[in-house]
């Protein structure tokens, strides 16, 4: 990485990390205005890969179901019934849209792309950073006040994440000598998978130890920490791999240019929002 680089990802991490703690420490909804000023433009990063291969998904109904999405999930802080009414607005911004192709883009305006683009952001973004809301209410260990209590837990899948993350770019850069999958991610090396398995298996050991279990009080044994780590660490691993197919179908590098170092929104949060909704069911199975 060149040197100006890492610096640029250093800066953003200085204030980022601090902000994201004070965000945390807050509460429900000052998490999930933030979170649904993110899926926004991650969402609207999406809607311009898509056009950059010829798709004209709606962007504006797009981007404004993925909002609410996340804001739902402070409103309506009881899983099962978010569950069922997240579902409503799903099929409602489905059909919305395959009525909005029949007049905005026509038989020649490739429709079924338009619609199916629209709901899959949303969905994909969305639906994601949902999650994180749910994880700062879960059950029995937080109610959404401002403190502590669910802070630590929002933040287990991030550290967890982006410590994998970390691990595998630095031990594949020092270790990588077989291609992962060159067709999708030419850089990634299973060396550096490798690397960032037993990064995010440490960082989840480390994380309920000193802090989920001391503070939020979970109870989760370390065993159980480092399955989950285990986990995280390889699904991370997957969203990213995700996000660089969608890119590369596109022919585009990055996904956005708002973070320097890091590029876009999905480019530093594509792999979150698959380990969200994955570490929101774990604790459900291994916290009840």
């Amino acid at each position: 990485m060149p040197r100006t680089e890492l610096g640029n990802r250093v800066a953003v991490a200085a204030v980022g990390i601090p902000f994201g703690f004070g965000v945390v420490y807050l509460g429900a909804w000052a998490v999930a205005i933030v979170l649904a000023g993110v899926a926004v433009l991650g969402v609207r990063e999406v809607y311009r890969i898509a056009e950059a291969s010829g798709s004209r998904p709606f962007q504006l109904l797009g981007t404004t179901a993925t909002g609410v999405l996340v804001l739902s999930a402070a409103f309506v802080q009881e899983f099962g019934l978010w569950s069922s009414w997240a579902a409503v607005l799903i099929l409602a911004l489905t059909l919305v849209a395959m009525a909005a192709a029949v007049f905005l883009r026509g038989s020649e305006g490739r429709p079924l792309e338009a619609a199916a683009i629209t709901t899959l952001g949303a969905v994909y973004v969305g639906l994601g950073f949902a999650f994180g809301v749910h994880l700062r209410v879960f059950p029995g260990v937080s109610d959404g006040a401002i403190g502590w209590a669910g802070g630590f837990l929002v933040a287990f899948p991030l550290v967890v994440t982006w410590i994998g993350d970390s691990a595998a770019y630095f031990g594949g850069r020092r270790w990588g000598r077989r291609k992962l999958i060159p067709s999708v991610s030419p850089g990634k090396t299973i060396e550096g998978g490798l690397w960032g398995l037993f990064g995010a298996i440490l960082a989840a050991v480390a994380w309920t130890a000193f802090l989920l279990n001391p503070v939020d009080e979970v109870g989760l044994s370390l065993g159980a920490a480092a399955g989950v780590g285990l986990l995280i660490g390889a699904v991370a691993q997957v969203g990213d791999l995700a996000e660089s197919l969608i890119k590369r179908s596109a022919g585009v590098k990055d996904s956005g240019s708002l973070l320097p170092g890091h590029g876009g929104v999905l480019d530093r949060f594509d792999s979150v929002l698959f380990t969200l909704p994955l570490t929101y069911a774990l604790m459900m199975v291994l916290l009840r």
